[in-house]
């Protein structure tokens, strides 16, 4: 009899030691399973590094000839006006011109028209000297003098201004966007009594450009967010 009770006292021993193990591992895994996702910010606004500026000249006419000498002889005023104001012979390119027949043009209307042909030649300014073209964007007017009249970009035409440089700022961004996703999940860690532990996982969002508004592109804001996973502790 006494047999069996040490017997049955060694089953219950291992079975309050089985299940104390068990609920350890439970607690283990529930504590593992705990995590809390932040996203951190990180923006800053710089200034455009590269502009591509169609500068556009239009003309009408019913002689080809005379067009393309007037076209021809544009195009040599406006690109000296350029380089004599600093812009480097190397980022002033030229297009070939673009004819429109208004007679040939089936969605023209049919009113008589003075002249047939419409042309358009775009001399592009593509270059890092920003301020320069700035500077001298409003100044094309000086142009009337020599009998040159600039036209305004449509859409098409319109100015751009890119920032090229992002590789610079992206190690100083991402640590910044890093930073501030442990400081969200540290202020929730201790709202919810607990500590924060290694990260889980994280991932690094795109960077987006952007103009910072209509009426300055040439600021850009530059903006990316980090999602990061943090364990949590008790």
């Amino acid at each position: 009899m006494r047999h069996y009770i040490i017997e049955a006292a060694i089953l219950a021993a291992g079975l309050a030691l089985l299940g104390a193990f068990f609920y350890w591992g439970l607690n283990g895994l529930s504590q593992r399973n705990r995590t809390v996702t932040v996203k951190g910010l990180a923006e800053r606004e710089v200034k455009a590094d590269y502009v591509i500026w169609p500068v556009v000249y239009k003309t009408t006419g019913n002689d080809l000839q005379a067009l393309y000498a007037d076209i021809n002889s544009a195009n040599e005023r406006i690109t000296a006006f350029l380089e004599k104001n600093g812009i480097r012979k190397s980022d002033i390119s030229l297009g070939a011109p673009e004819i429109v027949d208004l007679k040939a043009d089936r969605y023209a209307s049919g009113t008589e028209r003075r002249d047939r042909y419409n042309v358009t030649s775009v001399i592009t300014v593509a270059t890092t000297q920003v301020d320069q073209v700035r500077t001298l964007i409003p100044r094309m007017g000086e142009l009337l003098k020599e009998g040159i009249a600039i036209s305004d970009g449509d859409y098409a035409n319109r100015v751009q201004y890119e920032f090229r440089n992002l590789n610079k700022i992206k190690p100083q961004m991402i640590e910044e966007a890093t930073h501030n996703a442990r400081s969200a999940a540290e202020k929730f860690a201790k709202d919810s009594e607990s500590s924060l532990g290694k990260i889980k996982q994280a991932s690094q969002g795109l960077f987006s450009i952007n103009d910072r508004d209509q009426y300055t592109p040439y600021i850009k804001n530059v903006r990316v967010v980090t999602t990061v996973d943090y364990f949590l502790k008790s």
